[in-house]
């Protein structure tokens, strides 16, 4: 068992970018991070990233779409360690394509990572946060405030995990857990290549009356994505560490100026406060 002051979390999705880093950078702050990831032969580039940095990981295969390993992985870690003081939702997927073109089959799979999966590791993780009166973050996208061309399928699982959370915070702040949801922009990953963005991908199967609209979309974001434009991972870490720190972390915290333009086109509630201000008296004991 982990020494009772020693904080624990967990992170999903850690082969690569925002997930390798924020493992990385807990483990440095002094947490026990058990690292997820759902093909355990993609650990290299986590490995070496913590060997580098000096620190010790505990990396765990976790498919977040596969109940039963959800529940087997924090069952066994919490007896493991004694208690689970943080989750980090952070695995996901892209699924760029026009939805005319795109397989129902492919819409259900998008939907099953990058909202099912969040579901499920927090329904399971929940009460156990609040043992430990802990902390609950989920790492959406600025695509889960604003909509974008060719995402239809992301965009609409990333605004059902904001809903859900948003839905969430009021009720968990009232037992003691904090909710906080990561809005990042463009960032540095292997994500864009991951989401198959290119040219003949987004058109397969297409009319190609899309034609224009795709070169318009891919040349916008080679841009928004080069090299200056975008974030690193550890920038993205960086803001995750200090929401899991934070004395009263906000609900809604976008990881760069950029990010925080960009929402603001939609949002004037920035920070959450105002929608969950108002849900918080819902629940809250009538004097």
């Amino acid at each position: 068992m982990t020494d009772a002051t020693t904080p624990i979390a967990l992170v999903t999705g850690t082969s690569t970018g925002i997930g390798l880093s924020t493992a990385v950078s807990l483990a440095a702050a002094g947490w026990t991070t058990i690292a997820t990831m759902r093909d355990l032969r993609k650990a290299d580039a986590l490995e070496a990233a913590a060997a580098q940095a000096g620190v010790a990981l505990d990396i765990r295969a976790l498919d977040v779409t596969d109940h039963e390993a959800v529940a087997s992985t924090i069952e066994a870690l919490v007896a493991e360690h004694g208690r689970l003081d943080a989750v980090i939702n952070n695995a996901g997927a892209g699924a760029l394509g026009t939805i005319e073109a795109m397989s129902l089959d492919r819409v259900r799979a998008a939907m099953e990572v990058n909202f099912f999966g969040v579901v499920d590791v927090t329904k399971t993780a929940l009460p156990h946060l609040r043992a430990s009166r802990g902390r609950l973050i989920t790492v959406t996208s600025v695509g889960g405030v604003v909509g974008q061309p060719f995402n239809e399928a992301y965009c609409a699982a990333k605004f059902a995990v904001e809903g859900f959370m948003e839905s969430l915070h009021p009720v968990m702040k009232s037992l003691g857990v904090a909710v906080s949801v990561i809005e990042p922009g463009p960032v540095l990953t292997e994500f864009v290549a991951n989401s198959d963005a290119d040219r003949e991908a987004l058109l397969t199967g297409a009319d190609p009356a899309y034609l224009p609209a795709v070169d318009s979309y891919l040349a916008r974001t080679r841009q928004a994505f080069a090299p200056g434009n975008a974030q690193t991972p550890d920038d993205v870490a960086k803001v995750i560490l200090a929401t899991l720190t934070a004395d009263d972390p906000a609900f809604r915290v976008q990881t760069s100026p950029a990010a925080t333009a960009f929402t603001a086109i939609k949002l004037k509630d920035l920070d959450g406060s105002a929608v969950t201000g108002l849900t918080t008296g819902w629940v809250s004991a009538q004097v």
